[in-house]
């Protein structure tokens, strides 16, 4: 297997693969290298005939702690890596470098995961914060601990939501509206009564449960999941996922370009957070 340097890979199984966000001392914040090595990761799982079943898991207290806002050199780095998508303009002035890293690394590898022909399980811990979710909304099943907790403060630092705007369709829309404009947080069983995950299981079970289930999604025929995978993405495609999802990421760059005019940088300081809010997303170091 290959050795990566922000995730692990490993196969406990013949038909099983699981990639584990390694992390842990940053809480599995979502740098360059972490989300070019997972895409990497998901790479090879797709490409073993022997894998059925990718999970997704992660080391340390919590699964994400987001978008790495510290990295403050990502223009240099994304030179470092050979891209997968083709918009390039990476060095390009203004608001296009911003827009050709988002749509490589963000929404650019989101779609690449939800379409892998694999079922994809996500194993979720801890806070799952804002960015978090970009990583466990690809995955066709979530599978949760009791104390997860599901957090997005993207509308409170002056954006309209992730860039991989899936909120409508793992929500609904008014649960979808209230989690935005609220900057709120969700516990395991209320995102489980919303139809975002699927099973919440206490904490000390959440890795031996999880595996239980991949394996029996394990045996069943594997050009069979491919196919039912294929269908039930074209029929959520089919409701307007894919152009909404585009509209979305427009204006998530509108809002970039708006906050740099305004603040000099992609984020608004002006939004207000409850001190309670801050104690439910705020996750060492960050």
């Amino acid at each position: 297997m290959t050795t990566f340097k922000t995730v692990a890979l490993t196969k406990p199984d013949g038909r099983i693969t699981c990639i584990t966000l390694n992390r842990p001392e940053l809480r599995n914040a979502q740098d360059t290298e972490l989300l070019y090595e997972l895409n990497e990761a998901f790479d090879i799982a797709a490409r073993d005939d022997e894998t059925s079943v990718i999970i997704l898991s992660a080391n340390g207290p919590h699964f994400s702690s987001g978008h790495d806002l510290r990295e403050a050199d990502w223009h240099a780095r994304m030179r470092d890596f050979r891209t997968v998508g083709n918009w390039g303009g990476f060095g390009k002035p203004g608001a296009e470098a911003q827009m050709a890293r988002e749509k490589e690394i963000y929404i650019g590898f989101c779609e690449r995961w939800r379409n892998i022909g694999k079922v994809t399980i996500a194993q979720v811990h801890g806070k799952c914060v804002a960015g978090g979710q970009m990583l466990v909304w690809p995955c066709d099943l979530i599978v949760a601990s009791d104390d997860a907790v599901f957090v997005d403060n993207t509308v409170a630092m002056g954006g309209p939501g992730l860039e991989y705007f899936a909120y409508p369709w793992e929500l609904g829309v008014r649960k979808a509206k209230e989690f935005l404009f609220t900057s709120g947080s969700m516990t395991a069983a209320e995102a489980e009564r919303s139809g975002m995950v699927n099973h919440v299981v206490p904490r000390a079970e959440l890795a031996e449960f999880t595996l239980a289930l991949a394996r029996r999604i394990a045996g069943k025929p594997q050009f069979a999941l491919k196919l039912v995978k294929e269908a039930v993405n074209a029929a959520q495609d089919a409701q307007g996922r894919s152009s909404a999802m585009a509209t979305a990421f427009a204006l998530h760059q509108l809002a970039h370009a708006h906050n740099m005019q305004l603040y000099g940088g992609l984020l608004d300081p002006s939004g207000i957070v409850s001190d309670s809010l801050q104690k439910n997303y705020r996750t060492e170091p960050r």
